[in-house]
């Protein structure tokens, strides 16, 4: 009888069971690969094979596959069939058996049968047939980017492991490809930024170039477009340049099967801009039109991208042939907003079925990144509109004082809140000086502030002391809501006086910058803020001398995350006291520059909320330059009126005026006295111009009207309108004030 080395014999079969493997096989192959696997090894192996083997013989291993000619599987003593067998059949047989050992067909994997033409996995989201564009959820196996790593991976191991491993590879790296792709144009804000994370994540990763067309003008929200549908050139992008693509030449472009490649084209610009078409109009009905309804991504071979590729592209640029371009619409939450173009080069291998799910993977979150960034960017447009436009667009200048302001909105958090500023002129040549904070951002806090400015406006101009303006304000802040709270300060400066009056509601304390270049911090009752309710406000009133500035702001200047409010006023008076050693103490530093150099005190983290500042030069207005007079109601007050303002004019050296000054004031007097029951106030003031102010108690404005050829009054009105250089009329708490102004003689009538 024959032996076999143990080392040969392969694993007994199993009496019960049925004997399969995982992959539907029988044990027998594995018994085979066994025997192939020890024969390999040769003499000396573990298993101790004899040296009377032959080592050009595959010993026959026992197989559960023996044929019933061959007797029991271990070969009984007494049987002839195996030692009368013809050695060289034998051989023959068992190479056979060793040659399909070696190459056994690879088992089918699970749910092969399943499988679609576009290579979808089972169990996976089967593609949309609706154009909604929509891919959420899709699950990781099947984000598939074969050609991520620039081809298929390579086997390793033996056929069936080795396969399963590479594919299990591809899908990893088709995984981590579009989780970093995806969260790359996430980090985006706004569109430029969305749009090139798309560029920097998929070049040259995905591919070797990507061109991103939008729509021009971007529709916004709900709102529907009207005219026809333009696609703009937002941005190229591609890293190699073309002697890296084709060695040096040019014609090596085109790939073996000699397709047309944009690597053809020059590099122009820093981005690498390709020379694509830079407008194109959707046309209705055509190609392009069609493949952006359908939404899905299609290779650029596909049936309808053949002609709409040249229709985006423009006709004179090169178009890949065959699966190395993907045409992938760019849908947002309503409509198609754009299209991205991907194309490879022939050095590279082509698209392949499922890399059409990651660019609409791609797709999908770059369009909604960009239907957010330009919703984001309208809602923010509006707030910051609606910021500046309420807040003064230019400073009055009025007599005595100059005015400088800035405004900064955040660095961080919102943009836009609700700090304002305002100059309002006041009756008597004087100014009220106003600054306030509305707590929070937001686009209710801007609003509020709105509001809140106006009250200021409307009750300056009833001509109320500080204390009574911060009290109507706040009776205005409760009003509007249980939790509506503002900080203010407000303040009345007087250049005849030279005196300054402020009331504070809860607001930083001024600082006021003297001549010599001394710098203190007012001492200001700070208040309680606006909105609490049921609180006093205290005035108090300061010198103001000439030459002098006095810095309003608010809190977002000296107070951040890295800084207290009283470390920040003190960094701010050390400021503004170095900034005018610098300019010399006998002259004050220029009013714009010393803003400039205010803000210029802040830090990287100084921005956590807006700065309104308000700057005023106190000039002041000299005695010597204005004249007062207190005159009784009756018949003779115009000729005195007449007199005074005559005798005034010759100290000033100005009799060229006598004869319009006196007729206005004659006119102006007269209007006062037929209604005053107190005594009129005249006050003549001159600085660049020459001003005149009537006042009396009777809080009933004049209004100019057209007078009838038999009326006998009613023109001294009209005579001031078409002589003065201005004039007006201002309601205060005990009366009205009437003024005009008069050019000086040479000076330029800015009329």
């Amino acid at each position: 009888m024959t032996e076999y080395p143990t080392s040969q014999e392969g694993p007994q079969p199993v009496a019960s069971g049925g004997g399969t493997d995982d992959a539907g096989h029988g044990k027998a192959a594995v018994a085979a690969t066994e025997a192939v696997r020890t024969h390999a090894q040769g003499p000396g192996s573990e298993r101790g094979a004899p040296a009377s083997a032959s080592a050009g013989e595959l010993p026959r291993p026992r197989t559960a596959a023996a044929s019933p000619a061959d007797g029991p599987a271990g070969g009984e003593p007494g049987q002839g069939g195996a030692r009368t067998r013809d050695g060289e059949a034998a051989r023959n047989a068992a190479a056979g058996e060793a040659a399909q050992v070696r190459a056994p067909a690879p088992p089918r994997p699970r749910g092969a049968e399943e499988r679609t033409t576009h290579g979808a996995r089972p169990g996976s989201r089967p593609e949309p047939t609706a154009p909604t564009g929509d891919l959420d959820g899709t699950p990781a196996d099947e984000v598939q980017v074969d050609g991520v790593g620039g081809g298929a991976g390579r086997h390793g191991g033996g056929p069936i492991a080795g396969a399963e491993t590479g594919t299990a590879r591809r899908e990893g790296d088709r995984l981590r490809f579009v989780g970093a792709a995806t969260r790359r144009i996430a980090r985006g804000i706004d569109l430029d930024e969305i749009v090139l994370g798309l560029c920097r994540a998929t070049v040259p990763t995905f591919s070797d170039a990507i061109l991103v067309y939008l729509r021009d003008p971007l529709p916004v929200g709900d709102e529907r477009p009207v005219g026809p549908v333009v696609l703009r050139l937002r941005r190229t992008d591609r890293l190699r340049p073309l002697d890296d693509l084709t060695g040096g030449d040019p014609a090596g472009a085109a790939g073996a099967a000699g397709e047309l490649d944009f690597s053809q084209m020059t590099l122009v610009g820093p981005q690498g801009d390709l020379p694509a078409a830079e407008l194109c109009e959707i046309r209705p009905g055509g190609a392009l039109a069609e493949v952006l309804r359908g939404v899905r991504p299609v290779f650029g071979s596909a049936a309808g991208a053949k002609d709409a590729l040249p229709e985006l592209l423009g006709a004179d640029h090169p178009v890949p042939r065959g699966q190395r371009a993907i045409l992938a619409p760019l849908r947002g939450r309503r409509r198609v907003i754009g299209a991205a173009v991907f194309l490879r080069t022939p050095d590279r291998p082509a698209f392949e079925t499922n890399d059409l799910l990651v660019a609409a993977q791609l797709a999908t979150h770059t369009a909604l990144g960009i239907d957010k960034a330009v919703l984001y960017g309208r809602e923010a447009y509006i707030a910051d509109e609606l910021q500046r436009t309420m807040l003064p667009d230019s400073l009055p200048q009025p007599t005595g004082v100059r005015l400088a302001s800035r405004y900064l909105p955040a660095a961080e958090t919102a943009r836009v809140g609700g700090d304002w500023y305002d100059a309002i002129p006041l009756p008597g040549s004087r100014v009220a000086l106003v600054v306030g904070d509305v707590m929070g951002h937001s686009m209710t806090s801007a609003a509020i502030m709105g509001q809140l400015r106006t009250t200021a406006q409307t009750l300056a101009q009833l001509d109320l002391p500080p204390a009574e303006v911060l009290h109507h304000l706040d009776e205005q802040a409760q009003r509007l809501g249980s939790d509506r709270m503002a900080t203010c300060l407000y303040a009345v400066y007087d250049p005849v006086s030279h005196r300054i009056t402020i009331a504070n509601a809860g607001h930083p304390p001024p600082v006021l910058l003297h001549l010599g270049g001394r710098a203190e911090v007012l001492r200001v009752p700070p208040g309680a803020p606006i909105g609490v309710g049921g609180v006093d406000f205290e005035a108090v009133e300061l010198d103001a001398p000439a030459g002098a500035t006095l810095l309003l702001y608010t809190d977002g200047l000296v107070e951040s995350r890295l800084r207290d409010v009283w470390t920040g006023i003190e960094q701010l008076r050390e400021r503004l006291a170095t900034t005018a050693q610098l300019t010399g103490l006998d002259h004050p530093p220029p009013l714009e520059a010393l803003c400039d150099d205010v803000l210029d005190m802040l830090g990287p983290g100084d921005r956590d909320d807006d700065i309104a500042l308000l700057a005023a030069r106190f000039e002041g207005i000299a005695p010597s330059d204005v004249a007062y007079w207190f005159l009784d109601p009756e018949e003779t007050a115009p000729g005195r009126a007449r007199r005074f303002a005559r005798r005034a004019l010759t100290r000033w050296g100005l009799e060229e005026l006598s004869d319009s000054l006196e007729l206005l004031v004659s006119e102006v007097v007269t209007n006062a006295v037929r209604y005053a029951e107190r005594p009129v106030t005249l006050r003549l003031l001159r600085t660049d111009v020459l001003r005149c102010e009537v006042g009396d108690d009777s809080p009933q404005l004049p209004r100019q009207r057209r007078a009838r050829d038999t009326d006998e009054g009613g023109r001294g009105l009209f005579l001031v309108n078409r002589m003065a250089r201005r004039w007006g009329a201002t309601r205060l708490s005990s009366g009205k004030v009437v003024w005009f102004e008069l050019p000086l003689p040479g000076a330029h009538d800015r009329r």
